[in-house]
């Protein structure tokens, strides 16, 4: 991504907890017992009755997210606590479909597992049979997931979508994709909808600009739409048209704007051999990341580069074996990062022994700098290896895996905190830089003759390099 919107886009994934953090992608997922096998349905809503019958898909979903939360998450669960988020999302949901008083009652929980999960069942399909014609039984029992997971108060514990793991998984694997090639953030004051194109896309060749704001897409207003809902209008078939409605800066009126769709690869890494110097950006930890940033800097080693910089700043992390791969381009040898469970089972996860000695090293981070962004920079930390110069990181420690559910959605649950090789816990305090270099966390400062960090980091390779 450029620099001028990293920075609004990395404040708002962070605040939403959209971006998967330090993430096990794939392991944990295959985990998963959730299989969609069919069967009756429950025909009373007599809890006996509901405890003895055979499950239907709804129930069966709910049940395993229920089990899964209990044995993953990385604190010990109240059950308690699920039954009375299942209650409240539940409430609030039909609420906003025009149920002035819902009836769905509080439930006590009794600690037996059997019992606890035929109440969270009793509950759903007392929604589903009064008021599934208002909305649908799916969304219900999306309502019944999403509100017990909500309940744990982890905004990284959560219930994703179909649409939403899709589009997670999408920017792991790179943003491989079709669409019309722009950055799509909201701002969290105006909630306006602002886009920048990526150089050379059919957006950026139809004349969108970087602050440009969507106001509507084929002519669907999106104002009261979220992220994701606007990514479905723009995204579409390879070929197609999409008519925007675009709004530029300081324009009265919007203008309307007609980009073909194309397939779009998004790449993590912005490279550049600058001053001697080689600077590598990487906005996230993704698939593809590792091959590219070793890709950048054997590049700025064969041009002869003085020095190395690695601009984290921004980077809300990604998946935990990327920073491992990614850490061990710097870390010949030694622990990377130990990730530890709820029963305190630690495993540690080593160096891969691909150093491919670039040094001296200067790493840029600042507050959103988050997650397997600090694992990595972490390490570096620990080992010597490299000198941090921002401000201090986000400080998020914790590690979430995804389950898949048969509806296409997932849990991303918190399943374990990490620390770093010398044993420190990151989370809620974040790594101090080696060299503190304050600056404004505005998008157009960064990669800029204003940008000061990156300044310091030049300064200080310049000091040692030969």
């Amino acid at each position: 991504m450029t620099s001028t919107f990293r920075v609004l886009a990395a404040a708002f994934l962070i605040a939403v907890a959209s971006l998967a953090g330090a993430l096990y992608l794939g392991h944990a997922r295959n985990n998963s017992d959730d299989s969609l096998f069919g069967g009756g349905g429950v025909a009373t809503l007599d809890l006996h009755a509901l405890l003895e019958s055979p499950r239907n898909s709804d129930q069966r979903m709910l049940d395993n997210a229920f089990r899964q939360v209990e044995k993953a998450y990385y604190r010990p669960v109240n059950a308690q606590v699920l039954l009375n988020g299942e209650q409240r999302e539940l409430v609030t949901y039909l609420r906003k479909h025009n149920v002035h008083d819902p009836a769905i009652p509080a439930a006590l929980a009794t600690g037996d597992e059997i019992h606890d999960i035929g109440l969270l069942n009793h509950n759903l399909q007392l929604a589903q049979f009064q008021y599934g014609k208002l909305t649908s039984n799916a969304e219900l029992t999306q309502a019944a997931i999403r509100g017990m997971m909500n309940a744990l108060g982890d905004p990284y514990t959560t219930y994703l979508s179909a649409s939403e793991i899709n589009s997670l998984e999408e920017s792991l694997r790179g943003g491989d994709f079709g669409g019309i090639g722009v950055y799509i953030v909201q701002d969290p004051q105006t909630k306006r909808i602002l886009v920048e194109p990526i150089e050379g896309t059919p957006a950026y060749k139809a004349g969108i600009k970087t602050g440009d704001q969507i106001v509507a897409v084929d002519g669907h207003t999106v104002t009261g739409l979220k992220l994701d809902e606007v990514e479905r209008l723009i995204r579409g078939h390879v070929g197609t048209v999409v008519e925007l409605s675009v709004l530029s800066h300081n324009a009265r009126t919007p203008r309307a704007v007609a980009v073909t769709r194309q397939q779009i690869y998004v790449p993590s890494v912005h490279a550049k051999v600058e001053n001697g110097f080689e600077y590598v950006r990487l906005t996230d930890f993704g698939q593809t990341s590792y091959d590219e940033v070793r890709r950048a800097m054997l590049a700025g080693k064969a041009r002869g580069a003085r020095g190395y910089i690695l601009d984290l700043r921004n980077n809300g992390g990604g998946l935990l074996d990327a920073a491992v791969q990614i850490s061990s381009l710097f870390i010949p040898q030694g622990s990377i990062v130990s990730t530890i469970d709820r029963a305190g089972n630690r495993e540690t996860k080593g160096a891969t022994h691909e150093s491919i000695g670039v040094a001296p090293l200067a790493v840029l981070v600042n507050k959103y700098t988050a997650s397997a962004s600090e694992i990595t920079a972490g390490a570096i930390q620990d080992y010597h290896v490299g000198v941090l110069i921002g401000t201090k990181t986000f400080g998020k420690g914790v590690v979430q895996s995804i389950y898949n559910l048969s509806d296409g959605g997932a849990l991303k649950i918190t399943t374990a905190r990490y620390v770093t090789p010398l044993g420190r816990d990151i989370q809620h305090r974040g790594i101090e830089p080696d060299v503190v270099v304050t600056q404004p966390v505005e998008a157009p400062i960064i990669d800029t003759p204003k940008d000061q960090q990156l300044a310091a980091a030049k300064a200080y390779l310049r000091r040692i390099s030969p």
